[in-house]
């Protein structure tokens, strides 16, 4: 049996554009899909805290130490600059390797840094 468990979040990850003409995705800091170990073109799950729209979408890598998170496409309208979201990564996992798995769960200020400890 496989079961789906969460990889990795960035929680509290604040918009700091939109870009409705664009093809689609959330542009994320190279530097925070590094942390978060996420992979451009990656699904994810976009949690928006503010307004609880949820979607799913795909990573853009974006400029490393920029602390951007932009919506792009159509995401752009589920949201807004200053919007805090939760961004969700999945893994499959075999019984056995779900049972001892832990995620990484990155806490990021009004800043888009991270706050410390990570916890796992």
């Amino acid at each position: 049996m496989l079961s789906i468990m969460l990889k990795s979040k960035l929680h509290g990850a604040r918009v700091t554009g939109a870009t409705l003409d664009y093809e689609g995705s959330l542009t994320i800091d190279r530097n925070l899909m590094d942390q978060a170990g996420l992979l451009a073109y990656e699904k994810i799950l976009v949690a928006n805290m503010e307004n609880a729209n949820r979607f799913e979408t795909y990573v853009i890598e974006g400029k490393p130490g920029s602390c951007e998170i932009c919506l792009n496409g159509a995401t752009a309208r589920l949201g807004t600059i200053g919007d805090r979201l939760i961004i969700f990564s999945f893994c499959i996992l075999s019984e056995r390797e779900a049972r001892q798995h832990n995620p990484l769960v990155l806490r990021l200020d009004e800043r888009n840094q991270p706050e410390k400890p990570v916890t796992n």
